[in-house]
């Protein structure tokens, strides 16, 4: 046991030097050169070596640690190798027991335990043998003295904060002058384990002992000033949470009293927001389910205080219950008359979409119930997607919903969030419904192809239930987490086509819904679209009458043709505007602000094909036209693009070599695919064609495709490919008033391809007379406008042999240079 410890100066001079001491083994204790310190000494061996050492050995005695602190016997085996040679400055005995005594000691120099032996005198006490072992100062003063600091002021920290007598210690450790006597000092003060303060004298390494208590020390102040800041936050938290029950405490009585005095007057007192919430729900049309569940909310609403963070959470919940539609409709028109009109007034053309919506109406005026229909319109961008939406709502008497998908990558935008998330909310499914106020408007998913999907969730999987009339009668929302009918809503979807023949959309998606194609305007409607709705918008929009500007209808076909590259008409409505606004400032220039106001008397100004450069500037698209003379190894083909069908030229030329293929201009990995296919089928042709076996192994082919930056790929250019290298190796030249399209097989088989409505516009366009189409494509015929069929001569081709009896003329004719083709931007084959 230890009572005190002081620390003091070794004694100068030795009296006499032993080699050989009487033993003290302790437990728990570790004591260090320089040290004082008092011990309750009790064991038989311990009490004869103290007063063998005051008898005999000049007051030495040499104390060592036991390694067991719980064990009673004294052996080598239990004992560190090190311990400090001590003083014995006095001795007393116990108060309390008889065979214990209390002796004071003081620490001289550290020492190596060598040997155990019995004493002759008595074989009770143990006498050791050792070795003197001083500690090893490898450091110059300069040094020292900045550990010496260093170690004082973290010592000072660590008693401040521990430590009883705190101020005394500290002047102690400032008065010490050697470096290893404050190590020792501070390890006597400090809560290390025995194992740590044996391994002071166990190691020889004064750096490693001044890291070692450097590292204790500053973890002892960081562990202090973590335990500070639990505590401030503890005490901070307690007095807001009495705080609180005293305020809370405070506004029931508050309540109380004022609910004594209405009564006294003969009135009733509640809490305004709590009485609106309870009347609202009394009177709100609920399924039973809905209903139960929110009395439920409501009576925990009204035992909770109403400052408290549950109370804000469960009042929302209740709200947002009752803000849901769930039984509420609209009346739906099923006017037919009415209906056709306002399709027919909103949108020029989209027989289909209209025809489709006007079947709905006309079943439902026959069933009392009908699920809604999931349509999905697609089509380029600019076709009317988004605002046929508009006039279906209108022609059907809907509210109109529009939620736009782009970018939506959180499935939680659709089916909400979980009640236990801060800040959570229904779905924007939910969220729209409680806006309109009910459970049967048109809901236009706009952009359904953009979602995203990432780590944090697939917004279309979320949808799959939401487009299922199987299912969407009880589409059940994360955070009201009831099931809601959504069968009644007609949920319209937009999504803008990728290729000819497919969608970005994914297929348990896609299966959902019944797909509506708009293909985009031919020329002739977006000319129509524009004298009905684009030209009076922009008069109207730009300040305009009908008395000030008058815009031909040769003005409207050369901005679409020559300003305008689009299968929608948003660019055409952009340039009619920008003639308006220039038509509005010469106005303005030329009368004045003051007389340009009045509209009746300006000069009205007329735009054709002959003066619209003058507004718009010079014209910034070519359009495709059919050459005027037969040429070998060239070729007219049709393309698709999303702003509508091309006309793509193809060449090929036959140069002597050694039989080898190559081809140019920025062709994809399926348009070379297809060259090289077309190259087979002529090979395995060269008999009929009068091409003969020396000539093809001796003969380059180069296919070349003009517009080299704009990339081009696809399979349907095949049998126009198969035709200019047969043109090519016998130098027969092509029809020029001849385009087509269509994918070849190395049979000689013609397979069907996708937008060809879009390529036989632009075949009509640019003054094709002649096309060759698949014909399996034969069928879709019906969806061509009659002006373009009658304008042209299709014939549909099987195998690519009839495509060689239409295209090629009649006999050879001498090869001459090709020529280029008319710009064509943005030109992708597709099949």
């Amino acid at each position: 046991m230890q009572d005190d410890v002081l620390m003091t100066n070794p004694e100068s001079s030795e009296s006499q030097e032993f080699t050989t001491l009487p033993l003290l083994a302790l437990r728990d204790v570790v004591v260090y050169p320089q040290m004082q310190i008092a011990l309750f000494v009790g064991r038989t061996p311990s009490v004869k070596a103290v007063e063998l050492a005051q008898n005999e050995f000049d007051n030495k005695v040499l104390v060592v640690a036991q390694k067991d602190s719980l064990s009673e016997d004294i052996d080598a085996s239990n004992l560190f190798e090190y311990g400090t040679v001590c003083r014995v400055v006095n001795t007393m005995p116990h108060e309390n027991d008889e065979n214990c005594i209390k002796v004071l000691i003081e620490g001289l120099y550290r020492a190596k335990l060598v040997d155990i032996q019995d004493s002759a005198e008595e074989e009770a006490v143990l006498l050791a043998d050792f070795e003197k072992a001083p500690i090893t100062v490898n450091m110059s003063a300069k040094t020292q003295k900045s550990h010496k600091e260093a170690l004082v002021a973290l010592f000072s920290k660590y008693a401040e904060n521990r430590l009883r007598n705190s101020r005394e210690l500290i002047r102690v450790a400032e008065r010490i002058t050697q470096l290893e006597e404050l190590v020792y000092f501070i390890a006597t003060r400090v809560s290390l384990n025995l194992s740590i303060k044996q391994n002071f004298l166990e190691v020889d390494d004064l750096t490693a002992h001044i890291k070692a208590l450097s590292d204790y020390l500053i973890q002892q102040s960081a562990e202090h000033n973590i335990e500070q800041e639990l505590q401030e936050a503890v005490r901070r938290q307690m007095e807001n949470n009495q705080r609180e029950y005293f305020l809370n405490e405070k506004m029931k009585a508050i309540k109380s009293e004022l609910s004594d005095l209405h009564e006294e007057r003969g009135e009733n007192y509640e809490d305004d927001d709590i009485a609106e919430l309870e009347k609202r729900l009394a009177e709100a049309d609920l399924p039973e389910a809905v209903r139960k569940k929110a009395e439920n909310e409501f009576r925990k609403l009204k035992t909770m205080p109403a400052a408290s963070s549950e109370s804000s959470v469960v009042r929302n919940y209740v709200e947002w219950i009752l803000d849901t539609p769930w039984n509420k409709t609209s009346d739906v028109s099923i006017d037919l008359n009415r209906a056709h009109d306002v399709l027919d007034t909103d949108h020029y053309g989209l027989q289909d979409v209209k025809d489709r919506i006007l079947e709905f109406l006309a079943v439902q005026s026959r069933v009392d119930t009908l699920k809604g229909p999931i349509l999905c319109l697609v089509g380029p961008p600019g076709v009317g997607k988004t605002s046929l939406g508009e006039s279906i709502a209108r022609a059907t008497g809907r509210e109109f919903i529009r939620m736009a998908l782009g970018g939506v990558r959180d499935e939680a935008e659709i089916r909400g969030h979980r009640r236990t998330y801060i800040g959570a909310m229904p779905g924007k499914i939910v969220q729209s419904l409680s806006k309109v106020g009910v459970k049967n408007p048109l809901f236009l998913l706009d952009e359904i192809d953009k979602m995203a999907q990432d780590f944090r969730g697939d917004p279309a999987s979320a949808l799959l239930e939401v487009l299922d009339p199987s299912q969407n009668h009880s589409f059940n929302d994360h955070y009201l987490d009831m099931d809601l009918d959504l069968s009644q809503v007609m949920f319209i979807c937009t999504a803008i086509i990728c290729t000819a023949n497919s969608m970005d959309i994914p297929p348990a998606l896609l299966d959902r819904m019944e797909v509506i194609r708009l293909p985009g305007y031919t020329e002739d409607e977006k000319i129509s679209i524009a004298d009905k709705y684009l030209v009076p918008k922009a008069i109207k929009q730009n300040g305009l009458s009908d008395t000030e500007i008058d815009i031909t209808d040769e003005a409207l076909k050369a901005i679409v043709q020559r300003y305008t590259r689009e299968a929608g008409v948003r660019n055409l409505e952009r340039e009619i505007n920008k003639i308006a606004r220039k038509v509005v400032k010469q106005n303005v220039e030329s009368s004045g602000k003051d007389k340009a106001e009045d509209k009746t008397a300006a000069h009205k100004l007329t735009v054709d094909s002959s003066n619209v450069a003058d507004y718009l500037g010079v014209y910034q698209f070519d359009y495709g036209l059919a050459e005027q003379e037969p040429e070998v190894g060239r070729v007219t083909g049709l393309a698709w693009t999303q702003v509508g069908g091309e006309l793509l030229t193809i060449e090929a030329v036959a140069v002597q070599g050694k039989g080898e293929l190559s081809f140019t201009g920025s062709l994809g990995d399926v348009m070379k695919e297809s060259i090289r296919a077309a190259m087979t089928v002529v090979r395995a042709r060269a008999d009929s064609l009068g091409v003969s076996y020396d000539k093809l192994k001796g003969t380059d082919i180069h296919v070349h495709m003009p517009e080299g930056a704009t990339p081009k790929d696809g399979p349907s250019a095949g049998i126009a490919l198969t035709l200019a290298l047969a043109s090519a190796m016998t130098g027969i030249a092509i029809r020029p008033d001849i385009a087509m399209t269509g994918e070849v097989t190395l049979r000689g088989k013609v397979l069907r391809i996708g937008g060809l409505k879009e390529k036989l516009l632009a075949a009509h366009r640019g003054g094709i007379k002649h096309v060759l189409i698949p014909k399996s494509n034969e069928r879709d015929l019906v969806d061509i406008p009659d002006n373009v069929k009658q304008g042209l001569s299709i014939q549909p081709v099987e195998t690519i042999d009839e495509v060689f009896k239409a295209a090629l003329v009649s006999q050879p004719v001498a090869l001459k240079p090709n020529q280029l083709p008319v710009d064509a931007s943005d030109i992708s084959l597709k099949s």
